[in-house]
């Protein structure tokens, strides 16, 4: 199983990643080197948003179409997907 994820950085810009094991992978971005150097001068970090993938291909594919995305249309999936949660709770 593989994870999208999108974090928010203290300093509230966006970062987006795949991983297999979601809270190592935070854990590593908010303190150890083994995180992004982009995350790295910007903690702590928080998820926003995670989506599951049976496969890295389809996480990769996904994480790729996300990153094209302009900061407004990543703010507008993260509130859909937060509005959602809300639904089903």
């Amino acid at each position: 199983m593989y994870y999208l994820y999108i974090l928010e950085c203290a300093d509230k810009t966006l970062y987006t990643g795949i991983t297999t094991d979601l809270k190592r992978r935070i854990l590593e971005h908010n303190s150890s080197n083994l995180g992004a150097k982009y995350t790295g001068s910007r903690r702590p970090v928080k998820v926003v948003y995670t989506k599951k993938f049976k496969n890295r291909s389809m996480a990769s594919r996904e994480e790729a179409r996300i990153k094209g995305f302009k900061r407004e249309e990543k703010l507008n999936l993260i509130k859909k997907r937060i509005a959602y949660a809300k639904i089903i709770s």
